[in-house]
């Protein structure tokens, strides 16, 4: 199963702790040996970007900022067993931002990626 996970929060003000840098090099080392990391990065500010919606019968393309106060900062995808086993990895992941980084605050999403187990047997 796959899960990828996005990574939104607010930054306290100063840069990332070099410790903190190499704390996630780590981690990201040991979950790719353990073939289970199939793609990180970072993303860009969302001052740059742009929406697209429909909302009633109506497309609408809307340039950034957006109104939001936290900003999507980087995605890791993650092809695992379980939601938990997932859940395990981005666990880790907020964990070296707590102890690494004072004052810094986000949240990880951890969303299933639909694949073929998602779906019944051909008829």
């Amino acid at each position: 199963m796959r899960y990828l996970v996005l990574l939104t929060g607010t930054q306290p003000g100063t840069p990332p702790p070099p410790e903190l840098m190499e704390a996630i090099m780590n981690l990201g080392a040991e979950a790719t040996a353990a073939g289970v990391l199939l793609d990180t990065a970072g993303l860009m500010p969302r001052a740059g970007s742009a929406r697209v919606e429909v909302a009633g019968g109506q497309l609408s393309v809307t340039d950034g900022p957006f109104a939001e106060a936290k900003e999507f900062i980087s995605y890791a995808l993650y092809q695992v067993r379980s939601q938990a086993e997932a859940v395990e990895w981005s666990t880790r992941f907020m964990q070296l931002h707590a102890d690494r980084w004072p004052g810094w605050s986000g949240q990880a999403d951890v969303i299933k990626v639909m694949g073929p187990e998602d779906f019944g047997p051909p008829a």
